[in-house]
């Protein structure tokens, strides 16, 4: 089979730069759709997903499995585990065993603002810096006791709604007419404590006028999970359960599975639209190129070869959509911040991400060229000789 020259499918494309830009738009539009929807995906998904702390152990009130905030276990509860459970990991005389209180609550950039933010707050110990792994101090300091002073997560500011600047260290936010000093960032990339606010355990138990906690998570160490899970059947008394860290999580992403299914039902049906669109514009750039297809063929050239053209002329304008709607997203919109329910997640582009684009474009440039195609050659040459 005799093939047209390569160049004559490229030289092709700068005939029409109307029909060109038609092409790359539409292309580029349907793959920056799908790129969107599947970067969404992915940054929840990364988000409630736990890979380094497999050993963290969560306590949480019975019946309260699916969320921390509803959970209200005693205080005591740290210092009897620490007793009961021996192998927790120990590091220096220090366990790594961190009671912990996690709540929603309306916080202001002035006391004599009526404008409110609703902001995860989480009252730690010294413990959290040793059971979160992920947790990294990037500016400033740790909170004191008794000081009214708090710690803000990297993405902090996307979840309350404000400029990165408005949380520097030096800042104060006002919690129930009571200022709070920020004196330290830290950053927990992939979990949902990079947006939350810290506060010290007894400032916070204080100010919230509760004497119970969320929480206990730890690490363990020559323990084995079923040991807290024993422990926890056998002090009734305490009402608690013990739920592995990464389950926690998962079990969390398992119910924003709903939403990530719209996300993509929505994606699906706007690149349908998209899809329908583009293989319109397609269909009429090459069926108005009946005498030229019909030349082809006078000369020689078999049906198969003028397919091959042009649906190498199709993928090449798909593929250079595909890399500029690549680029673009990884300029503009990677790690954009989302804010949710649980903190905020940003939109990550990997491999994935961009492979599930790049395919659909790929896909779209080489269904985009066969009804065009099917159509004139249908046509016997004599007549696609005549078409205007």
């Amino acid at each position: 089979m005799r093939l047209l020259p390569f160049d004559y499918a490229v030289r092709n494309l700068g005939r029409s730069p109307r029909r060109l830009a038609a092409l790359l738009i539409g292309n580029a539009l349907v793959v920056a759709l799908v790129v969107v929807a599947a970067s969404f995906v992915e940054g929840m998904r990364s988000s409630l997903t736990i890979k380094h702390d497999s050993k963290n152990v969560l306590l949480l009130a019975s019946g309260s499995e699916e969320s921390m905030e509803r959970s209200e276990i005693s205080a005591s509860v740290p210092g009897v585990l620490a007793a009961s459970v021996p192998g927790i990991r120990t590091v220096h005389g220090e366990s790594f065993v961190s009671p912990e209180v996690l709540s929603a609550l309306i916080l202001k950039t002035d006391p004599d603002s009526e404008e409110e933010f609703r902001g995860v707050v989480r009252g730690v110990t010294r413990g959290a810096f040793l059971v979160h792994s992920r947790l990294q101090m990037v500016e400033g300091r740790a909170p004191e006791n008794g000081a009214y002073e708090i710690m803000v997560g990297s993405l902090a500011a996307e979840k309350l709604g404000l400029p990165s600047e408005r949380l520097a260290i030096g800042k104060s936010l006002w919690l129930d007419d009571r200022r709070w000093d920020i004196v330290g960032r830290f950053q927990a990339r992939g979990t949902v404590m990079d947006a939350e606010v810290w506060i010290p355990l007894n400032d916070l138990l204080i100010e919230t006028k509760r004497d119970t906690i969320s929480c206990v998570a730890i690490t363990l160490g020559d323990a084995e999970f079923a040991d807290v899970d024993a422990f926890t059947k056998m002090r009734v008394d305490l009402e608690l359960v013990a739920i592995q860290e990464a389950e926690y999580y998962a079990a969390l992403l398992r119910f924003y599975r709903p939403v990530q299914g719209m996300i993509w039902i929505t994606a699906l049906l706007v690149g349908m639209s998209g899809v329908l669109g583009g293989l319109n514009t397609l269909y009429a750039a090459f069926a108005s190129r009946a005498r030229e297809i019909g030349m082809l063929q006078s000369l020689g050239y078999s049906r198969r070869s003028v397919v091959a053209s042009l649906i190498q002329e199709s993928l090449i304008a798909a593929s250079s959509a595909v890399l500029i709607s690549l680029v673009l997203a990884k300029m503009f919109l990677d790690g954009i911040a989302i804010p949710f329910s649980m903190g905020v997640f940003e939109l990550t582009m990997n491999s994935t991400v961009l492979v599930s684009g790049a395919s659909v474009g790929l896909f779209l440039g080489l269904l985009g060229a066969i009804p065009a195609a099917w159509k004139c050659l249908r046509m016997p040459i004599p007549e696609s000789l005549k078409a205007v």
